[in-house]
């Protein structure tokens, strides 16, 4: 890892290309850095300049007084490769690069990015195009971001790290106006150098963060990101990413069903889940979330007590946790009687979920009664209170009952703001109370903290699958389906029983050993989707083999140019799940297995799970439960159990081979793979291996 402390903490900063005119860009970062208190040393940089702010302004980089700590760059992108190399010779810490013009803008500019990086040497590098960093832990704001022009800055235990500039400011203007405070918000930019993966580890070493919040628009280093996400899930360090692109535009497959189905941001789905990472599903929740998790509150369970003294707005809550997958039960007996005895009457009925209090009133005792009651209780494991439209009128009523009650209790418990009151919001953020303008962020936090502890229970992350010494020596190009399906046999994956035929009389020799009916197929490595020009018939009887056989190698010459290289028999198989087990190379994630729903069905349903190379067994056994089809393996409705353990140990056997083949490998896939009863194994009925 490499050390980043001279650019978090720098004692001395030279901002080049500095403007006396704070109110434009290039002078706003020396006017943050004096309004927000850095107490290092600031030298501007501007051969027009004799002093900028009360500063002595120096000509070049040459004449500054020492080697700083950061060089923030202002200047244009080809004046910026110069500074960037002259900093790099003066010794600097560290280089901040606010231009664009580069890397984004296509060949051209990928040349000046290149160029920069190169001018920067061993120097850390953040940028180019970053709008910097701002640490509020230290006081030391290295950005230009026009959200510093606000006052009040809080400082807090989150996190951000952004690969866009505006999202930063976005995220700290926001978080002023909710209570809620960072540590350190960083601008990744084009990441010439430095990227997501280098900030996070960083910041898993700082002792003033305990949630880091991720605004991504693509990983440059994934090996590096899985590496960093997987420590931090060790150090029990939340990482919350917002991932954007998320409609469906990976890279599509012409020969296997794999590559239609991996669509690029489910690829980011399957390594966040492997790595412990959870995801904000909408932009709201990347502040939402990590503003419940830096309680340090943990949610044991799913059951959510809700009470209220409105009754629309617990049923909001009620429904989006409903939603969300978590249980409002009712209280068990004894908390009913419990809370039945907090009033004088009987004006509320408090024996049910949500709990209203409004026939009951909203008094200070009643509710401090109540929360102490829900979070004392064994029928729940957090709690939501809201703050109704009486908050208006008793602003600090929930915030000093919730804070109250939270001394005697460690379960979680949220706060939903019904009315529009963004100072009650606040002021409970400021108190470390977590609370929403939306009952739907009630349950994304919750939701979170239980993947947050389903995180923690994990095992250790993947080691790279165990591979042969042996380097295989495969043709380029397709393989046919019998030495596709050899090969996989070669790893353990057996398949049905076949015999390849040169000629239609040949099969019909083979086709008795085979059973009375059998499947008869085209053979070519040319054709990956023989059934869609007659290349494939199911049931054929033994007797009828040559003649079908004779029919479909004329058919299908009729229909392509294609080379044949014969005919393939295969016994039939009964009593199995069709299942589909494919490889796929995505551009930017790279390898990864998918699991679905076989045969014609694998697209229609596209019930598939993805993870990403290297595999763990509880990954594979994951991907297996996790599929809406489960039930169809687990003996639903009486049908046979499957041979799961079977399944597990093919999902497992492609990854090595995989793993092994390596960069030979472009694309695999059985389909279908049949699944057969419990203790009877696995069948590759056909395979696809297309070699690079």
């Amino acid at each position: 890892m490499r050390q980043l402390d001279r650019l978090l903490r720098p004692r001395s900063v030279a901002v080049i290309g500095a403007s006396s005119d704070a109110a434009k860009t290039a002078g706003r970062p020396i006017a943050y850095l004096q309004k927000h208190g850095y107490t290092g040393r600031i030298y501007p940089v501007n051969p027009r300049n004799d002093t900028i702010a009360g500063l002595p302004c120096y000509s070049d980089i040459a004449a500054l007084p020492d080697a700083p700590d950061v060089g923030l760059v202002l200047l244009g992108a080809s004046r910026a490769v110069q500074a960037v190399g002259e900093l790099a010779q003066r010794g600097a810490g560290a280089a901040i690069v606010l231009a664009s013009g580069f890397q984004e803008t296509g060949a051209a500019g990928a040349g000046r990015q290149q160029a920069l990086r190169e001018a920067a040497g061993s120097m850390p590098l953040l940028g180019p195009n970053t709008i910097g960093l701002v640490n509020l832990t230290d006081g030391i704001t290295l950005s230009a971001t026009g959200a510093l022009e606000m006052d009040d800055l809080r400082t807090g235990s989150i996190a951000v790290v952004s690969q866009s500039g505006g999202v930063l400011g976005a995220m700290l203007s926001r978080a002023a106006s909710r209570g809620i405070g960072f540590s350190k918000l960083v601008s990744t930019g084009n990441e010439a150098d430095l990227d997501v993966a280098d900030f996070i580890d960083i910041l898993l070493d700082d002792p003033a963060t305990s949630v880091i919040a991720l605004y991504i628009e693509g990983l440059r280093k994934p090996a590096a990101f899985r590496a960093a996400a997987q420590r931090a899930a060790q150090l029990g360090k939340p990482l919350v990413a917002f991932k954007v692109g998320r409609s469906e535009s990976g890279a599509r497959s012409a020969v296997s069903h794999t590559g239609a189905l991996a669509g690029a941001d489910r690829l980011y789905d399957a390594l966040f889940a492997q790595c412990g990472v959870i995801r904000a599903q909408t932009f709201a929740d990347l502040l939402d979330i990590p503003a419940a998790l830096c309680t340090g509150r943990r949610l044991a369970g799913k059951r959510i007590a809700i009470l209220t003294s409105t009754g629309g707005a617990g049923t909001l809550v009620a429904d989006s946790c409903g939603l969300a997958g978590l249980d409002t039960p009712a209280p068990d007996a004894d908390t009913a009687a419990r809370l039945d005895a907090l009033q004088s009457g009987d004006e509320a009925v408090l024996s049910r979920n949500p709990i209203d209090l409004t026939l009951a009133g909203l008094k200070p005792d009643l509710l401090r009664g109540a929360i102490d009651t829900l979070l004392a209780s064994p029928s729940y494991d957090g709690a939501v209170v809201v703050a109704g439209s009486s908050s208006l009128q008793h602003p600090t009523l929930v915030s000093s009952a919730v804070g109250d009650c939270l001394k005697k209790s460690g379960k979680p418990v949220l706060v939903y703001v019904s009315p529009h009151a963004p100072h009650i919001l606040a002021d409970l953020n400021r108190q470390g109370i977590p609370a929403f303008a939306a009952p739907e962020s009630c349950a994304a936090a919750f939701s979170a903290m239980l993947a947050q502890e389903a995180a923690a229970q994990a095992q250790p992350a993947a080691t790279p699958q165990a591979v042969r010494d042996d380097a295989r020596a495969l043709p380029a190009g397709p393989l046919n389906e019998a030495d596709s399906k050899a090969l996989f046999a070669s790893f353990g994956i057996a398949s049905v029983r076949e015999t390849v035929a040169a000629t239609s009389a040949a099969a019909a020799a083979a086709a008795p050993a085979l059973g009375d009916r059998v499947v008869l197929k085209v053979l070519s490595r040319h054709l990956a989707h023989k059934s869609d020009i007659g290349g494939v018939a199911v049931g054929v009887p033994a007797a009828d083999v040559a003649a079908r056989g004779q029919a479909m190698l004329q058919t299908v010459q009729a229909a392509t140019a294609a080379p044949l290289e014969g005919l393939l028999v295969q016994e039939m198989v009964a009593g199995g799940t069709e299942m589909i087990l494919g490889f796929h190379r995505d551009p930017q994630l790279g390898p990864s297995i998918l699991l679905g729903m076989g045969g014609v069905a694998a697209e229609l349903f596209n019930d598939t799970e993805l993870r990403l190379l290297p595999l763990t067994r509880a990954d594979a056994e994951d991907m297996v439960r996790s599929l809406k089809t489960w039930p169809l393996l687990d003996g639903y409705r009486g049908r046979p159990r499957a041979d799961v353990p079977a399944l597990v140990d093919a999902i497992m056997a492609f990854a090595t081979m995989a793993a092994e083949l390596d960069a030979q490998l472009d694309e695999a896939e059985i389909n279908p793979l049949f699944v057969m009863p419990a203790g009877q194994g696995v069948k590759a009925a056909d395979g696809v291996v297309i070699v690079r």
